[in-house]
């Protein structure tokens, strides 16, 4: 059963906030798959979140018409699933990951802010570290410096405790 017109305005509406707040969208084809494997798909994207619907693509076409990511609406042919996320990462890894397990589900593209993105360049997206362990990465080494030196400058009390524990020691053996 198709969409009324107002179901399709709100479903473009829908799809033009999540683009809006978009850093990349994310396009595979899903034919051959169970209802139950797409299902996983959704709770996988949902937990890091990506927003992953099933659309049509007249509609998602009018949605990122006039937006940074209109030049992927050239790819835009067939059975589609959309991964839109505010976490370039997100969406690729999701979806590649997902790709790597069903041989049935193909990824298209991907859209960047300004730039389409191949299969392969999605792949490689996917394999790089999410924002959480680039910012942990980030947070250890402006930390180092700090720590080393409150380390550095912990060794010398500990030092002349150090020194005072083994005179008092010598001075103990000594009456002993």
């Amino acid at each position: 059963m198709g969409l009324n017109l107002e179901q399709k305005k709100a479903v473009v509406a829908e799809v033009s906030a999540q683009v809006g707040k978009a850093q990349a969208i994310i396009v595979a084809e899903y034919r051959g798959l169970e209802v139950g494997v797409m299902t996983d798909l959704r709770a996988k994207a949902r937990k890091a979140g990506v927003y992953l619907r099933v659309l049509k693509n007249t509609l998602v076409r009018r949605a990122v018409k006039d937006t940074p990511f209109d030049k992927l609406a050239e790819k835009m042919v067939g059975p589609l699933v959309y991964g839109i996320s505010s976490d370039p990462v997100a969406s690729a890894k999701v979806l590649n990951d997902f790709a790597k397990a069903n041989e049935n589900f193909v990824i298209k593209a991907g859209g960047l802010p300004n730039s389409v993105i191949s299969a392969k360049e999605v792949t490689a997206l996917a394999n790089m570290p999410s924002r959480e362990q680039l910012l942990a990465t980030l947070l250890g080494t402006m930390q180092a410096p700090t720590v080393k030196f409150v380390q550095t400058l912990n060794e010398v009390p500990t030092k002349f405790v150090r020194a005072l524990a083994a005179v008092r020691d010598q001075k103990e053996q000594a009456v002993a």
